[in-house]
């Protein structure tokens, strides 16, 4: 999914030299929203592949952002290193689902650490590394992204969206981090959660060398110079600050008291809301499909199971019954029946002599 997905961005890349000073403005308002819309709806999620889903739409949100700033090769870069962290993280849900009998809700989740400990560490550190934590592969191309946009002419709105988006990524990943890994466990006592599926985990420690080392390699073959990078230190500083902020936010959030706020009907308006992605499916799917599926639900009522039903299978099936019923209640050893036959018999053939 990490890298499928990201074959649009790819093409955009590849074809940066087309895009004009009008486009990159209106797709670097587009892409900043996106990412602030899926990092504020994967805090209100509870389904563990749609929290790792909006993620990785933040994550193109990212992309796309930088891109239209003119920066081709940091996207590029990115893009590289949110593949390998989010494929080991997609890995590590997969095998998590797997275990727990294909549940996906991460209320059911919790002290998986003690269960399953390799998963949980090449999860932990996946997350990290989403987070923009020092040193890990995400840092490089994340943090550097940030720091580009601190150094760029962007204006107050887009600047914010940048850096509190940031802060909804750690956000998310932390409150996953204690609905799942840490906190109290809430499956079956019978379970058979065990982390000897040694196809998954060889492949996931794999990985997991490449999002701890991939970073660092990658910054040293894209980039021939390094990058200069001229800022204060408040600036410098900020993108640390709001990952800290962010990470105690995920962690107030997953509390079960405040979760439980969000989600009560004093405050259930705002958490649908944010959790339907703006009701983007309402405006965009909703709206078109609406027509077309009354349409053919109608059609299927009325013809399907309608009269069609009635002169085509099943009247057919129920003249079949019928006769068949009768056959049966005929070939019942009944005493009676046999009397009424040999009578009517008999009265056929005196009727034959007559004639």
């Amino acid at each position: 999914s990490s890298t499928l997905v990201t074959a649009g961005v790819y093409l955009l890349i590849r074809f940066n030299m087309i895009l004009n000073e009008n486009l990159c403005l209106f797709l670097l308002l587009i892409s900043t929203l996106t990412m602030f819309m899926a990092g504020l709806g994967a805090n209100f999620e509870f389904d563990l592949k749609k929290i790792i889903a909006l993620s990785t739409l933040s994550q193109l949100g990212l992309m796309m952002s930088i891109l239209s700033m003119g920066n081709y090769k940091l996207a590029f870069f990115h893009l590289l290193t949110h593949a390998l962290f989010k494929a080991l993280l997609f890995m590590c849900a997969g095998a998590i689902i797997h275990n727990l009998k294909d549940t996906q809700d991460i209320r059911f989740m919790g002290n998986l650490m003690v269960h399953m400990p390799l998963t949980c560490i090449c999860m932990n550190i996946s997350n990290l590394a989403l987070c923009g934590m020092p040193f890990l592969a995400g840092f490089y191309s994340k943090d550097l992204i940030l720091e580009v946009v601190s150094m760029d002419f962007v204006n107050i709105f887009i600047f914010l969206l940048f850096f509190i988006s940031t802060g909804l990524t750690v956000c998310y990943s932390f409150r996953l981090c204690y609905y799942s890994i840490t906190g109290d466990f809430n499956f079956y006592s019978l379970h058979s959660l065990n982390d000897e599926g040694w196809i998954m985990l060889k492949s996931m420690l794999l990985m997991l060398m490449f999002v701890i080392f991939s970073g660092s390699m990658l910054m040293w073959l894209i980039f021939p110079t390094p990058v200069m990078i001229c800022l204060p230190l408040e600036l410098k500083m900020l993108a640390l600050f709001v990952s800290l902020i962010g990470a105690w936010l995920g962690y107030e959030m997953a509390k079960f008291s405040l979760s439980w706020v969000s989600n009560s009907l004093k405050f259930y308006s705002y958490s649908y809301f944010f959790g339907v992605m703006w009701f983007m499916p309402n405006i965009s799917t909703f709206s078109m499909n609406y027509v077309p599926l009354v349409l053919s639900f109608n059609f299927y009522k009325s013809f399907d199971q309608g009269w069609n039903e009635y002169f085509g299978g099943q009247g057919m099936y129920k003249s079949l019954k019928n006769s068949s019923l009768l056959i049966q209640f005929l070939q019942n050893n009944n005493m009676k029946i046999y009397l009424i036959l040999i009578i009517l018999w008999v009265i056929i053939l005196f009727l034959i002599l007559l004639v």
